[in-house]
C-alpha cells in the first residue's frame, strides 16, 4: 500500500489524527513518526530510515507537524535530515528552507518586506540600550516576542519604559536577541487566512478577551470571508516565505492590513470548528497531486 509520511511530536494529536484519517480515505498508509526516530548514513544505504522503513523508497511524501524542541545540534540535524530528502527528491509539505525562513520572526517579516508587503514596524537588536531606544521610536507601547516561538508564548506587552529597560537587560545578559514591535490596536482579534498552494483555503476571526489572539490561550474562532485584498495579501505572503501550507496571521489597522506572521506548520482546530471545509483531506489531496 502507498505511503505518507506525517513527521510528528505526537501521533494522536488532533491534526495528525485528522490527517491519518484523511490518508486512509484517500486510499494511502500514513507511517507516524518522530524526528528522533530518524537515522541517516553517509556511504550505503538505506540513506534514512525509521524502523525498517526506507524513507526514500518506501514512502511518496512527508508532511512536517511542529518539529518541536530541541538542543542547536538537534534542530540542525533534522533540518539537515529534510533538506538532504528533499535533494534525493522525496516531496516535502512544507520544504525545509519554508519551515527554517517562517520560524525566525526576523527572517520571515524581513522576506515579507523585500516582497513589498505591509508589516509591523519592528526592531531587532542585541544591545539593550539600542532595544530601550526602539521601545521610545515605536511609540513607547510595544511587543516584546521570541526571535524563535509561536502560539503567543513568551510575548509580553510593555508600555512601562521601566519594565522595558529591565527586560531588555535580563534578554541581553542571557545572550538572547530582542525583538521589540509596536502595538497595533486591533480590538482583540484578528485574521487567520491557511493557504495551501496558490489559494485560500479558509480563512477565521480569532477573538479574544486580550490583546493575545491566539487559539491555544484562549482565543474563540468565528467565520470570516477573507475580501480579495486580504486572500492576496496572505497569498503573497505565503509565496515570500516559500511555503505551500501557511497560517497567514493579519491584524486589521488604521494604516490596513499588516501581516503579522506567516506559520509553516499551523494547526488547524479551531479552523475547522467554523469551515465546511475538511482541512485535512485537502492537504492530503494536495499532497497526492504534487507526487503524482
Amino acid at each position: 500500500m502507498r505511503k505518507i509520511g506525517i513527521l510528528t511530536r505526537n501521533e494522536s494529536s488532533w491534526c495528525s489524527m485528522q490527517l491519518k484519517s484523511a490518508a486512509i480515505k484517500c486510499g494511502f498508509q500514513p507511517v507516524c513518526f518522530s524526528f528522533s526516530r530518524l537515522v541517516a548514513r553517509v556511504g550505503f544505504k538505506p540513506e534514512i530510515s525509521v524502523g525498517d522503513i526506507d524513507v526514500l523508497r518506501d514512502l511518496k511524501a512527508i508532511i512536517v507537524r511542529p518539529i518541536g524542541r530541541g538542543s542547536l545540534e538537534e534542530i540542525i540535524f533534522r533540518m539537515d535530515l529534510l533538506h538532504r530528502l528533499k535533494r534525493l527528491g522525496l516531496y516535502i509539505l512544507n520544504p525545509p528552507h519554508a519551515i527554517e525562513r517562517s520560524v525566525d520572526k526576523y527572517y520571515a517579516l524581513s522576506l515579507l518586506e523585500e516582497a513589498g508587503l505591509p508589516v509591523p514596524k519592528t526592531v531587532i537588536a542585541e544591545n539593550a540600550r539600542e532595544a530601550l531606544k526602539a521601545f521610545h521610536d515605536l511609540g513607547g507601547d510595544v511587543v516584546i516576542k521570541p526571535i524563535f516561538g509561536s502560539r503567543g508564548i513568551g510575548s509580553t506587552r510593555v508600555s512601562d519604559p521601566d519594565v522595558a529597560d529591565r527586560i531588555f537587560r535580563a534578554l541581553e545578559f542571557h545572550h538572547q536577541v530582542i525583538y521589540v514591535q509596536e502595538y497595533v490596536p486591533h480590538k482583540n482579534y484578528d485574521l487567520r487566512v491557511l493557504v495551501l498552494g496558490e489559494r485560500v483555503l479558509s480563512a477565521m476571526l480569532r477573538i479574544s478577551d486580550l490583546w493575545k489572539t491566539n487559539i491555544s490561550l484562549g482565543a474563540k474562532p468565528a467565520p470570516y470571508k477573507p475580501t480579495r485584498e486580504i486572500e492576496d495579501l496572505a497569498i503573497k505572503a505565503a509565496k515570500a516565505v516559500g511555503c505551500e501550507l501557511s497560517g497567514v496571521d493579519i491584524l486589521e489597522s488604521e494604516r490596513g492590513p499588516l501581516i503579522v506572521e506567516v506559520n509553516s506548520q499551523p494547526g488547524w482546530r479551531g479552523l475547522q470548528e467554523v469551515t465546511s471545509v475538511n482541512i485535512a483531506e485537502e492537504i492530503i489531496k494536495y499532497v497526492i497531486s504534487r507526487v503524482k
